[in-house]
């Protein structure tokens, strides 16, 4: 048995919460009403993981899960608003040291909730099993470099221009992947030579607001795609939620659109996708392919297709990937060519684009 903890002012999301995991079957529950009973309910409870919403009284959910990290650490899944500010909320979550997050429905909840059931269950087993000391290295590690939060002067930051030749990066990751997207972004030379798309699964108020976390944190030019957009070289291109981005190729540059989600491809912004349409335009010689921390296996099969046809593939290494499920299944499936940390992966990066 999992035993959670659902910290949730709101009656009617601990009742549906608390269905939910009673449903599944495999769930020891308890609920709290704030964040400081959910403080005095970890130590006395001892749960396995937490799902924690954003919005409290008396203790908020940031500021109780700063507490959670320092005093009690334990598996958090945040369950947050699906709107601009409650993308901002979360994201700062995640970098403090939650492992996931689910976002409410929007309208009637009641009326929507069972949708989200098997997410909301998949999600908190998952991060249940989570090696939380890993996990809390990379969150302290981002902490304490944000000590000092001041965007790249201007002037210092890449101005796109274009590539030297089809070349590109293509980076695919889930679970735990602000965290390290931040870790690689904010360690790459501004003079990088190809440009770097990215598909992280996020839903769609989530990925503008990650882009514009992570430009002021690097000293490449980061943005998301909503549109038909050239990839330059010293840009890096974030697909947007609710869509899969795919590579084209018009008039000799490479282009990104945001294409409509297809049923073939289970998650998104589909990883396997992005990858097989770059395959389709750029020579393998000329991509490389980076798999991050990540629940289940999108981008695992399209980045060891891309590896037997001469591409170059890099997964993160488990002891630093929060979940190792798409670089471990990408390792399984011997498609990788180097399983690294995250923190010396844009070392590596640098090195193959030098």
């Amino acid at each position: 048995m999992i035993r959670i903890l659902i910290a949730e002012d709101s009656a009617l999301m601990r009742r549906l919460l608390s269905g939910i995991f009673t449903a599944a079957g495999d769930f020891e529950i308890s609920v709290a009403k704030n964040g400081l009973d959910a403080l005095q309910q970890i130590a006395s409870f001892r749960p396995d993981v937490v799902t924690l919403d954003i919005n409290m009284p008396k203790l908020d959910g940031l500021a109780c899960l700063d507490r959670i990290m320092l005093e009690h650490p334990v598996p958090v899944v945040m369950v947050s608003a699906l709107t601009e500010d409650g993308a901002d909320e979360t994201l700062t979550a995640l970098e403090i040291g939650a492992v996931d997050f689910i976002a409410k429905p929007e309208g009637v909840v009641s009326l929507h909730m069972a949708a989200l059931a098997d997410e909301l269950v998949s999600k908190v087993r998952a991060a249940a099993a989570v090696q939380l000391p890993r996990a809390r290295r990379l969150a302290e590690r981002m902490r304490l470099r944000r000590l000092d939060d001041t965007p790249f002067p201007i002037a210092a930051k890449a101005v796109p221009g274009k590539a030297g030749g089809l070349g590109l990066v293509v980076v695919g990751t889930s679970t735990g992947g602000p965290p390290a997207l931040d870790i690689l972004l904010s360690k790459l030379p501004a003079d990088l030579r190809w440009p770097i798309v990215i598909a992280q699964h996020m839903p769609q108020a989530f990925t503008g607001p990650l882009a514009r976390r992570l430009d002021k944190l690097s000293l490449l030019s980061i943005s998301e795609v909503t549109g038909l957009t050239p990839l330059l070289a010293g840009g890096v291109y974030i697909a947007r939620g609710g869509t899969d981005m795919v590579i084209g190729l018009r008039g000799g540059q490479l282009i990104a659109n945001a294409a409509p989600m297809r049923d073939d491809y289970p998650w998104h912004p589909s990883v396997d996708r992005l990858v097989r349409t770059a395959m389709e335009h750029v020579p393998p010689a000329q991509l490389l392919g980076i798999l991050l921390t990540g629940m289940g296996s999108d981008g695992a099969a399209a980045m060891a297709e891309l590896r037997t046809a001469g591409g170059h593939t890099i997964a993160e290494a488990k002891d630093t990937a929060v979940v190792w499920g798409m670089p471990g299944e990408l390792v399984s499936l011997g498609g990788a060519v180097d399983t690294l940390p995250v923190d010396e992966i844009p070392r590596r990066l640098a090195e193959l684009l030098a």
